[in-house]
């Protein structure tokens, strides 16, 4: 018996919807729909550092998802808790970039069905001469944040592979060790990336951008209090800490976020001011660039002394006022920092070095403290 024109409809329809399923299945939930990915997910706690050297790691880590063509899990923020991705930055423009999802998302909608308790792995990279074991939620921030997202670990797999993945050897390695039909989720102790960021995944930060929320702060703060006009951004490190850390950084040909004034193929090396720059050197640069860009204002971002007082001194006579904010989320000074019509920063801190790619990708220009391009070829 020849099939009807409709059972023929209808054998299409279902097989076109398995064919649908073969990457992804489907929880409802709420009128939203979370799709499992059989590709596979990337997931890792941002457990190194402030929010500068996080944000420089979640660069790399996104990259690593994308080579291996899974699922980035975006993770809490780890400040003295967890901090929900999506409170500073949109979600949605890093769709553009590669497929993610937030980690209480995936935790509530995804985890419990495809990843439940009882099959959770851990991830921890080892030397391979190495006999320490896998310890993925010892000490803060490592226990605090799984235990903020409820997440135990089973069983602990230890991996010496490297995180190059743009390397075809080295993705190859890890779809052979690790495919995602046995491996899932592979949730990882720390990011799988390096620090500072590689120079070829600097451009994922095109897709960074800051949430309505944060957005809407800094437009206040700006419309309310900056002065109407053209102002200046400056990052200052001037604390003790950053002090004695720099009293490590001469001479070395790459120091903390470095690369991002002195490159990364070029043999140059860091010299004690580009580190910690002298006083004279912070107001010769802030006087200058006010009389480049006719300020109205500048506006310092700093966790320790702003200079209010030796920068009004300095700028008297030039119609311009200097403001410092000391904000209890330190994005809302990053965001204004990118909002400036010229930046100054620190080429060692990964907080500037922040700001200098989101500029970057604005066509916003910035410099150095103590820095030179002629001097540094």
């Amino acid at each position: 018996m020849r099939p009807d024109h409709a059972s023929v409809i209808l054998l299409l329809s279902y097989f076109f919807s398995l064919l649908n399923q073969v990457f992804t299945s489907e929880v409802e939930s709420n009128g939203s729909s979370f799709k499992w990915d059989t590709r596979g997910y990337v997931f890792y706690c941002p457990c190194m550092g402030r929010f500068g050297n996080q944000a420089e790691h979640f660069l790399g880590a996104i990259a690593f998802a994308k080579a291996l063509d899974r699922t980035l899990i975006l993770p809490p923020w780890r400040t003295y808790k967890n901090v929900p991705f999506s409170d500073f930055f949109q979600v949605e423009p890093l769709q553009s970039y590669h497929r993610v999802i937030l980690a209480e998302d995936f935790m509530k909608h995804l985890a419990s069905t495809y990843w439940p308790k009882g099959k959770r792995r851990g991830y921890c990279w080892l030397p391979p001469s190495s006999k320490a074991k896998c310890v993925m939620k010892e000490g803060n921030p490592f226990k605090p944040f799984w235990d903020g997202l409820e997440v135990d670990f089973d069983e602990k797999i230890v991996y010496h592979l490297g995180v190059h993945v743009w390397d075809p050897y080295e993705r190859d390695q890890w779809q052979r060790e690790f495919p995602p039909s046995s491996h899932p989720v592979l949730a990882f102790r720390g990011a799988p990336a390096s620090y500072p960021v590689e120079e070829q995944n600097r451009h994922a930060h095109a897709f960074l951008k800051w949430s309505d929320k944060i957005n809407h702060e800094v437009d206040e703060y700006i419309q309310n209090t900056l002065p109407k006009g053209p102002f200046v951004g400056i990052h200052l490190r001037n604390g003790i800490d950053w002090k004695n850390a720099c009293e490590h950084a001469p001479g070395m040909p790459q120091y903390m976020a470095s690369p991002q004034c002195l490159g990364y193929t070029r043999y140059r090396t860091v010299t004690k001011d580009l580190c910690f720059p002298p006083k004279q050197d912070i107001l010769n640069r802030t006087e200058q660039a006010v009389r480049t860009y006719g300020a109205r204002a500048v506006f310092v971002a700093t966790d320790n002394d702003p200079m209010i007082d030796h920068l009004n001194f300095r700028l008297k006579g030039l119609d311009v006022k200097v403001f410092h904010l000391n904000p209890s989320l330190p994005q809302i000074d990053l965001a204004i920092l990118g909002r400036a019509d010229f930046f100054i920063g620190n080429c060692v801190s990964s907080f500037s070095s922040f700001v200098k790619r989101e500029r970057d990708f604005s066509g916003k220009p910035s410099s150095f403290w103590a820095f030179d391009e002629n001097q540094h070829q």
